[in-house]
């Protein structure tokens, strides 16, 4: 009986879990969506100068920034191109949270900014989301988890030797 409560609340414990994903990979979209903004905002005075002296190319911008012979506008460059390299990565984080579900995961798994994932996790709050997707992957990660542990737990005993006894007198007399 003992055992299954234990299952029950494993079982509960995965749901949890799994109804975390979808609210975080939303707010992490969320947090991109507004670093984004934020960039586009503080280029746009340098995109101007960009577009009116090199078609609209702030590499060239700042290339010619770095050429002058002012040394606050050489200064300057390497600011600049912060701004421009900040504004690319988060150009492209966008354009991955733009993708279908698996490739949202899929990039949080494996390629997304590890500044901005720290962000969203430090600023994340748990929540339990009722939409379709979030009772999905509760469902997945509670039997994920439910199978995982049950699995290593009956593979540890068996190596130890336990229900070894039980087996034998089924054998026998059952």
């Amino acid at each position: 009986m003992l055992r299954s409560y234990l299952r029950l609340v494993l079982f509960a414990l995965g749901l949890l879990i799994g109804l975390q994903v979808p609210g975080f990979i939303a707010d992490y979209a969320k947090r991109v969506e507004a670093h984004r903004l934020e960039a586009e905002q503080g280029l746009s005075g340098f995109r101007q100068t960009a577009q009116r002296f090199f078609q609209g190319d702030l590499d060239a911008l700042v290339a010619h920034y770095r050429a002058s012979d002012d040394a606050v506008m050489r200064s300057d460059a390497d600011s600049v191109a912060h701004l421009v390299a900040r504004a690319k990565l988060l150009d492209k984080e966008w354009a991955a949270m733009q993708g279908a579900w698996y490739v949202q995961v899929l990039h949080l798994a494996t390629a997304a900014d590890r500044r901005l994932l720290r962000e969203t996790w430090d600023g994340y709050s748990y929540q339990v989301l009722l939409s379709p997707t979030a009772i999905a992957w509760g469902l997945c990660a509670a039997l994920l988890l439910a199978w995982l542990v049950e699995s290593v737990l009956l593979l540890v005993a068996g190596m130890l030797g336990f229900g070894r006894e039980r087996r034998a007198r089924q054998r026998h007399w059952g």
